[in-house]
């Protein structure tokens, strides 16, 4: 089964399936021990890769090279994709959608927002004529040949937010999302327009939408759920305590307990899972 295939048989299955956002090679290797499925958050690796805001700086072949490293070393992980606007026109936009599928991506997510864009959960955001933006939405459609497609809206006013999911929902999309959606009221009225067509919600903390376990997302009929951050502002926190800690005892490094702390023994044995030879039983099948 493809790599799309199996996205949509956990769409179509009971519960919500979770995606976890990773940002680099590293964040990946630990988002993989606990989630069968990684997605490519722009606001992550606008961060990671170039120390920037989530406003528009992501260049598309600094993306397909990044998926293309996190395919070879998690070969059965779904992987969905933030391509933001496409990058701009829908010629770019169908270029990329074409090359990700080539590397092994899972599906891709295409938002309506015009530049300068916006994280999905920030004030400022402009989307662009609806028209302008089907356009766009039908010629990657016509472009992918099995990828998952997500249709994106970031539309802020509320009659244009139900009148959008409404027309997403009519498309040949997989998927759609509402991003920044603030009440459980609104996603029970984003459920109800867009009718059958599974929908994805997006959780992001600091954000502007409910924090929402996994089961009380099922009981609204949300089918998949991206975790933007977690990783990024883990590892945030977590280094911002570590260097503190380590100037307040005069450089030096702590004790690492052998059984559960992290050290030398323990990265190098994560990384080692993802070493090629290191995924292939005895037969030379991946596992």
């Amino acid at each position: 089964m493809s790599h799309p295939h199996r996205l949509r048989a956990a769409i179509r299955a009971d519960g919500t399936t979770p995606l976890i956002g990773v940002f680099d090679m590293f964040s990946a290797s630990v988002a993989a021990q606990h989630y069968d499925g990684m997605f490519v958050s722009g606001f992550g690796f606008a961060a990671s890769h170039y120390g920037l805001p989530d406003i528009g700086f992501i260049a598309w072949p600094d993306i397909i090279a990044f998926v293309q490293r996190l395919r070879l070393a998690f070969p059965r992980q779904h992987l969905l994709v933030d391509i933001d606007d496409g990058y701009v026109d829908p010629e770019t936009a169908c270029h990329v959608v074409q090359s990700l599928e080539a590397v092994g991506a899972t599906g891709v997510i295409l938002e309506d927002q015009k530049r300068p864009r916006r994280c999905g959960h920030v004030d400022g955001k402009q989307v662009l004529p609806l028209e302008e933006y089907l356009e766009k939405l039908h010629k990657v459609l016509e472009t992918r040949k099995d990828l998952v497609v997500v249709a994106r809206t970031d539309a802020t006013d509320e009659h244009d937010i139900l009148h959008r999911a409404e027309q997403l929902a009519a498309t040949d999309a997989d998927v759609v999302l509402v991003d920044g959606v603030r009440s459980v009221e609104w996603i029970k009225r984003i459920r109800k327009v867009v009718g059958d067509k599974p929908l994805l919600f997006n959780q992001i903390a600091g954000g502007k939408s409910p924090r929402l376990s996994l089961g009380e997302l099922s009981d609204l009929g949300v089918d998949v759920a991206i975790y933007s951050t977690p990783c990024l502002f883990a590892a945030h926190e977590a280094m911002d305590s570590a260097l503190a800690d380590l100037k307040a005892a005069d450089g030096r490094l702590p004790e690492v307990d052998p059984a559960s702390g992290v050290g030398v023994k323990a990265s190098t044995s994560l990384l080692e899972r993802n070493i090629a030879r290191e995924r292939l039983t005895p037969e030379g099948v991946g596992v």
